[in-house]
């Protein structure tokens, strides 16, 4: 039996008794907080089914009962599709527009448009045309919404592992351990070898890097939101 209280469909029945929406996606992001990375987002369909045992948010589970609910999850949801944008993107726009496009593509790629979108949160930074219902702690309360947290956590976790994999450049990185997220190892290896083309390189952690200053990028566009504070001091995970 899971120790946690299990999602439940509430806010799904809430959102089609007082809408309208027969098509509703549970929408949550991973790798907000990283230093390197994209920031990947997750729309899920489920449906009104009961959900797999066990199925919270992401961040509650150890990486082996992830690893399974995932593969469970891609066959037991309706629908669910990924959206991703790149730490480039990061640099030249700023998170917040970065999750609104990440979460358009994720949108844009299910095979039906939804009617609405739970949003795990409590910023709206889908905004219109999607008609929003923002709930905070929505990957732990609403079943489609951690489903698309325990599939957005485990795709971002394989890719960053295949990148250290792949490139023999990113191995001091150790990505595979730390999916791009702070860590002493990961901080060592920046310190050493300076960031790759897989960092944030307008991001604070660079004001630390004395070496590395000439590689740092200033923000082209201002962030104001309180999620991007968040983000860049790794506070996400």
């Amino acid at each position: 039996m899971s120790p946690y209280e299990p999602p439940t469909h509430r806010v799904e029945r809430s959102l089609r008794a007082t809408t309208g929406a027969k098509v509703v996606a549970g929408v949550d992001e991973v790798g907000r907080g990283a230093w390197a990375g994209p920031v990947t987002v997750c729309a899920a369909v489920t449906g009104l089914r009961r959900a797999p045992e066990g199925l919270t948010d992401s961040k509650l589970l150890t990486v082996k009962r992830r690893g399974e609910l995932a593969a469970e999850l891609t066959g037991w949801v309706t629908a669910h599709a990924l959206g991703h944008a790149s730490s480039r993107e990061i640099d030249e726009l700023g998170m917040t527009a970065c999750l609104r496009l990440a979460a358009g593509r994720a949108l844009a790629a299910l095979p039906v448009r939804p009617d609405a979108v739970i949003l795990d949160g409590k910023h709206d930074y889908l905004g219109p045309p999607w008609r929003v219902r923002t709930v905070i702690k929505g990957d732990q309360s609403c079943v489609a919404v951690a489903a698309a947290s325990v599939l957005a956590k485990v795709h971002r976790d394989a890719h960053m592992a295949e990148l250290g994999a792949e490139r023999p450049e990113y191995e001091p990185y150790a990505f595979g351990d730390n999916a791009g997220y702070p860590s002493p190892v990961h901080r060592a290896a920046l310190e050493e070898h300076g960031p790759t083309g897989q960092h944030r390189v307008s991001w604070a952690y660079m004001d630390a890097l004395a070496k590395w200053q000439h590689l740092k990028r200033p923000r082209i566009v201002p962030e104001t939101a309180e999620l991007e504070a968040a983000g860049q001091l790794g506070f996400d995970i």
